[in-house]
């Protein structure tokens, strides 16, 4: 998918399922020479990642950026914890909503944006099993009506 300059490498299509998401956030995250080569050629994973706020830094959690081919000696670790690039303000607004509790921070989406790496953090609130049944319910729902079925 690429429009606008944007290129999206990976999504996180467990977040909408697990949580409610809500304040979606563009953010930069901070890279070494071979994660950026990496990133290009589509090699990160954000599945299991999560956000945590520590000495006033947000940093990513377990997300996965495949080692680069060519990289041999100066290759990173690949679930390194990377720090985000946001405002005092935003990360104080996070942490602050994070301490109300029931909150977290996620990752939604890794892309590139005009050659920069780019990740989309929302504000996201567990769901319990009720409504992940219910999401599945109006996903099914949806299907049908689309399909042009008759239950």
């Amino acid at each position: 998918m690429k429009s606008s300059g944007i290129k999206i490498i990976a999504q996180n299509k467990k977040a909408s399922f697990n949580y409610f998401l809500s304040d979606f956030t563009e953010c930069g995250i901070e890279l070494k020479g071979t994660e950026i080569k990496s990133l290009r050629n589509h090699g990160a994973t954000i599945g299991d990642s999560y956000i945590v706020i520590r000495n006033g830094n947000a940093e990513i959690i377990n997300m996965y950026i495949k080692p680069y081919e060519q990289g041999n000696l100066f290759n990173h670790d690949p679930l390194r914890n990377r720090q985000l690039l946001l405002h005092k303000k935003e990360i104080k607004w996070f942490e602050m909503k994070i301490k109300q509790g029931g909150f977290t921070v996620v990752p939604t989406k890794i892309y590139l944006k005009n050659g920069r790496a780019k990740v989309e953090i929302a504000l996201a609130k567990g769901k319990k099993l009720y409504d992940k049944r219910e999401t599945i319910k109006q996903r099914d729902l949806s299907r049908s009506m689309n399909r042009g079925d008759d239950e």
